[in-house]
């Protein structure tokens, strides 16, 4: 569905930023410290969205306790948001369906869309991945990022993907986290010695999105290279 809100997306997959065209008196939710620039007559005001213990359940799933209302006064505006880690931005509408999105996805909502948390319990545990996942729902623009670029994957009946992979999906879908090759010895075994963990096998009928890199493989890589403190 085509979007409520003019935009268009710059530097994708790689470096993605987000410009959006705003109304006269057209209002905006923007993830705390994301806008890069803006025409002078857009105003901003910080607030707790939904409340205070709906912020701080945005907390718990990755996100700031305040978000930024961005508004053009009296004529039309331009902004520029980009999100804290280099990577790719998707756009999708909420017609009353719901969104589910990794922790720290959030870019920008219309005003109208409630950004929430759900608690995913032992499912968050053990993939090693956020206790959390952020919820959307309404009607509105949304839109998400990624490390690296998004990639999306329609699923009718089964599909599998490494937990560190997932960027969002549809709440038609049903998954559960599970170890590549099953619990027993052998399949321990193969994950382990086969460098692969913990999968999260979806099913049903929805969309999919992954994104093409993880993030904490791309730390550990640079990791040896930190400088560090001498001795001397």
């Amino acid at each position: 569905m085509a979007a409520e809100t003019a935009y268009r997306i710059d530097h994708s997959p790689a470096y993605a930023s987000l410009w959006l065209k705003l109304n006269a008196g057209q209002t905006v939710l923007v993830e705390s410290g994301a806008m890069a620039a803006m025409d002078p007559w857009i105003s901003m005001k910080s607030k707790v969205k939904g409340g205070l213990m709906k912020g701080i359940g945005r907390m718990l799933g990755g996100e700031s306790l305040f978000m930024s209302e961005f508004k053009a006064e009296g004529k039309p505006g331009e902004m520029m948001i980009s999100p804290g880690v280099p990577g790719d931005i998707q756009h999708y509408h909420l017609d009353g369906q719901g969104l589910m999105v990794q922790s720290s996805g959030f870019v920008a909502a219309s005003p109208t869309v409630t950004i929430d948390t759900k608690f995913q319990g032992f499912k968050g545990f053990f993939s090693g991945e956020s206790l959390f996942l952020i919820r959307a729902t309404g009607t509105g623009d949304l839109w998400f990022s990624s490390f690296g670029a998004i990639l999306e994957i329609p699923i009718s009946g089964e599909y599998v993907v490494d937990t560190g992979y997932i960027v969002a999906f549809e709440e038609t879908l049903n998954y559960e986290i599970e170890m590549m090759g099953g619990l027993s010895f052998k399949g321990l075994r193969t994950g382990i010695l086969g460098g692969e963990g913990l999968v999260c096998r979806f099913s049903g009928q929805g969309r999919l999105w992954v994104q093409s890199r993880q993030l904490y493989p791309f730390i550990n890589f640079l990791n040896p290279f930190r400088p560090t403190k001498s001795n001397d």
